[in-house]
This record gives structure tokens, C-alpha cells and sequence, in this order.
């Protein structure tokens, strides 16, 4: 629902008849939201694409955050700094793994929201501190076969323990990831940039970086949504090949993360909801290693289950033909992984069932339960442009915040004319439009390429330098 255009719903006060002094208006509850949601999408029912369609929604169903900034993947940045940590490759297929299930933690552990849809040109860049605290992935242990209450057996089982990090007992059985601290001690900076380089189709790139740890990842967003009736199916758009995320210190090894479809329903129970029931794919052709997760969103029942079940296996690269987990031999087979990904998710290795394997053996990748999403380190307002996200979304989330909704309807109708505006004066003087930070608007690998300008914007905030003299007037 990426789109700039007016809605038949949205107020239509001009700006010159809002008055100075704040009017609050009733705040919808959350049914009468969803009832007029609901409402705006029965028009689009059976449309392919609802992000192609030119429509927006009036400001009270909104929530007051810009999409740049809130589609990014760093909910647990302790889980991205951990990548690429391990020796073995397994483990760090493992390491990527753990970070995946944590990337949409926002969606586990709270509700699903519509930001604003962003401008052309539009940016947003911030860091995160986080402790690199997150259990080391180191699964030889596990491997060295041992004879139940034998020496060797209980050798291995303190070298277990040691190598997961934990301090024995039941929770020796886990690499789950703790939660950072809000004000880390020794904190790893990560640093995050993002720019939205097409408008139709809504496409933004992004680029993550964290030199301390030799990690940078990559990508393209763009989503494509069909409002079926019932439910909103999201999808990668064709852009969207997934997240690339590049190992420096592992001879730049890099994992391509593809997405799986969602579903956000729940609107006539009135509370919505993010299901996912599709594929899910990690590769890396320098290991030779390939993950392949099935979601399953309903079970008996229709009851939705949140399961998602997974294997890591040995492909060829030149060869990647296996899409589902009954293709692929048992012998290529070298994890098996499972469970609800919005609470606990464990593996176990070798290619026997996860479930033929006792649960002293069965090894917690993930546990979202303590997680909460991580803050971010924000520029100071007094370093913002005003085409960076927080600045040019700032009177219409003033305007929601203090419930005036006709006025951040006002507001957000002006700044997508603005755009409009803009598209006509580049169509009439035969101009093209490029992006600042990134070299290409859209690209066909998937793998967006920085700008000097990009690279200089990730340079300072890697030291919290957030001026923007010499880079953009």
C-alpha cells in the first residue's frame, strides 16, 4: 500500500482553514479503525497489486512512524553482530540463522501497524549499540560420538555447555540469544542507512554496516499486497530478492536470505495479526550450504500454529534445484530444525526427525519470550535534514499524537502533492531521477551499490558524527 495519490476517505480541509490553535478530535478505537480500514480495501478486492494502486489512507489509520524507519531488520542487533563468528560453516549457517528469527521481531511481540508510505528521495539513518553478548554457535561437541554414562559422555556434555555459553544445567541446551542491555558496557556500533530510489514501484534500498565485526548486509524493499476478502497477502516485490548479508572476515562469504509471504488478518476478530505459510530460503554458495524453511500458518482446525520447520543440507550451487525438504537426501542433510518461530525455535543435527531426538537434544536456537525490539540511536534534531524521514514526517505525526487527525491528513495530502509536483517538473524537463546515496534505483542481482556520498554518511555515524556538511547542501 506503498502510494501517494488522495483517497476518497481522506479529509479534504486546505491547510489555510486549520487553525493555529489544536482541535482534538475523538480518537477511533481500534474497532472503528478496522471497520473503515476494512471498508477502503473491499474496493481493491480482487486488484493484483494493492501497492500499485494510487490510494492512501487517512491519518487516523495510520501509525505516526515512517516507513523507513520502521521496515528494517535489526530488532535483536546482537543476533546480527554474532554472524560469522563461529569456525566452522555450519555454525555460522546456525549464527545467520538465529538472526533471521529475530529480524521481524516487532511483528512476534507486538502488533502490526501502517506507517507512512515514503517520499521519493527520501532517507533515514540511525546506529544501534548493542553488547556482543549473544551465546557463541560452536556444535563439535554435539558431533563426538560418546557411550551414555561414560567419562566421554560427560566430557562432552561440559564442553557443551561451555561452547553454548550458558552455565550448565537445563539451559546449557541453548544459543538463544539474551537480551541487550539498554546501555551496553562495551557497546558494537552498527550503522544503517536506507533511501527510497523509486516511487512506482515503491522501492527502497538499505544498507547495513558493522566494521567492528567485518559484517555488512544489503538489499532492496519492496512488497507487493492482494486484499483477498478476509486477509492481506504481502509479498517480495520483483525487486526484492532478499538480504544479503556479506562475512569480510570469512573470505566475504555471503548468505542471501529470501522472504516468505505473510498474511495480516484478524480483521473481523478486530485484532490484527502477522501469519506466514510459504517458503523461506538461506544460501551460501562459498560453504556450499543451503537452508531451506516451510511455514505453516493454520493447523487442525484452522487453528494458526506459528510453526515453522527447517533443514540445513549440502547443495550445489550450480545446480540449486531443491525447494522443499522432502527433495533433498537424507544424506545431504546435516541439521534439522523446528517449532512456533514467535516463540522457541530449536535444531538438532543430523538428518533424523527432530522429533526421534530426546530433549536434552534438542538445542534452543531462539527463544523470543525475553526479547524486546532494540532502541535505536537517533541523530539530533538539529542534524536532520528536512528530507530525512523523522523531519518530513514531523507535523503529521505531531498532528496524530495530539489527535489532530484533519490536520495530519492536511499536512500528508501536501507533501504527497509536493512529490506529485516534483514528478511533473522532472517530466517536463525530460530529467531522470537518481538516487543520492545509492548508485542504482533498482537493480536485477539484488544488491545495491553505495554512493561516495553513502559510504561517507556510514563512515560518520560509525563514529556518531552526524553533520551532514560537504555531503548534501
Amino acid at each position: 500500500m506503498s502510494s501517494s495519490s488522495n483517497s476518497p476517505a481522506a479529509a479534504s480541509t486546505p491547510a489555510s482553514a486549520v487553525s493555529d490553535t489544536p482541535v482534538v478530535e475523538e480518537h477511533a478505537s481500534d474497532g472503528s479503525k478496522l471497520k473503515t480500514f476494512i471498508s477502503i480495501l473491499r474496493k481493491f478486492i480482487g486488484v493484483a497489486d494493492l501497492a500499485a494502486v494510487r490510494f492512501s489512507l487517512p491519518s487516523q489509520l495510520l501509525e505516526p512512524t515512517p516507513n523507513l524507519e520502521y521496515w528494517n531488520y535489526l530488532d535483536s542487533p546482537n543476533a546480527f553482530v554474532a554472524i560469522g563468528t563461529a569456525d566452522d560453516p555450519v555454525d555460522r549457517m546456525l549464527e545467520v540463522l538465529r538472526f533471521w528469527f529475530t529480524k521481524d521481531l516487532k511483528y512476534a511481540k507486538g502488533k502490526p501497524c501502517k506507517p507512512y508510505n515514503s517520499c521519493l528521495g527520501e532517507f533515514f539513518r540511525c546506529n544501534w549499540e548493542t553488547e556482543d553478548d549473544a551465546p557463541r554457535i560452536d556444535t563439535r561437541a554435539l558431533r563426538e560420538p560418546s557411550q551414555p554414562g561414560s567419562r566421554a559422555s560427560s566430557l562432552k556434555s561440559a564442553k557443551l555447555s561451555r561452547a553454548l555459553g550458558s552455565g550448565g544445567g537445563p539451559a546449557s541446551s541453548t544459543v538463544s540469544i539474551s537480551q541487550t542491555v539498554a546501555n551496553p558496557t562495551k557497546p558494537v556500533r552498527v550503522s544503517y542507512l536506507t533511501e527510497q530510489t523509486s516511487h512506482h514501484p515503491p522501492v527502497s534500498a538499505f544498507y547495513i554496516s558493522c566494521p567492528e565485526k567485518g559484517l555488512h548486509a544489503r538489499g532492496f524493499d519492496q512488497i507487493t499486497a492482494k486484499f483477498t476478502g478476509t486477509s492481506i497477502k504481502v509479498m517480495p516485490g520483483e525487486h526484492n530478492l532478499g538480504i544479503f548479508i556479506t562475512v569480510e572476515r570469512q573470505d566475504h562469504e555471503t548468505y542471501q536470505l529470501t522472504h516468505p509471504a505473510a498474511h495480516l488478518g484478524g480483521f473481523f476478530r478486530g485484532s490484527l495479526s502477522v501469519t506466514v505459510g510459504d517458503m523461506a530460503y538461506v544460501t551460501c554458495p562459498e560453504t556450499k550450504l543451503k537452508a531451506i524453511l516451510r511455514y505453516y500458518d493454520e493447523g487442525w482446525l484452522g487453528r494458526t500454529t506459528n510453526k515453522v520447520e527447517g533443514i540445513i543440507f549440502r547443495y550445489d550451487p550450480d545446480n540449486d534445484d531443491k525447494v522443499q525438504i522432502n527433495e533433498v537426501p537424507e544424506e545431504d542433510i546435516v541439521v534439522r530444525l523446528g517449532g512456533p518461530w514467535k516463540e522457541k525455535v530449536v535444531f538438532t543435527l543430523g538428518s533424523k526427525p527432530l522429533a526421534s531426538h530426546p530433549p536434552e537434544e534438542q538445542i534452543t536456537i531462539i527463544d523470543i519470550a525475553p526479547l524486546n525490539v532494540a532502541p535505536k540511536v537517533l541523530p539530533p534534531i538539529e542534524k536532520q535534514l528536512p528530507h530525512e524521514s523523522l523531519q518530513l514526517w514531523s507535523e503529521v505525526t505531531k498532528a496524530i499524537h495530539s489527535k489532530q487527525f484533519s490536520r495530519a491528513t492536511t499536512v500528508k495530502q501536501e507533501l504527497e502533492e509536493a512529490q506529485r509536483e516534483k514528478a511533473r517538473e522532472r517530466e517536463k524537463n525530460g530529467e531522470t531521477w537518481k538516487p543520492v546515496f545509492f548508485e542504482q534505483v533498482t537493480d536485477k542481482a539484488g544488491k545495491p551499490e553505495l554512493t561516495e556520498k553513502g559510504r561517507e554518511v556510514l563512515r560518520r555515524a560509525q563514529v556518531a558524527e552526524w553533520s551532514m556538511d560537504g555531503v548534501l547542501d
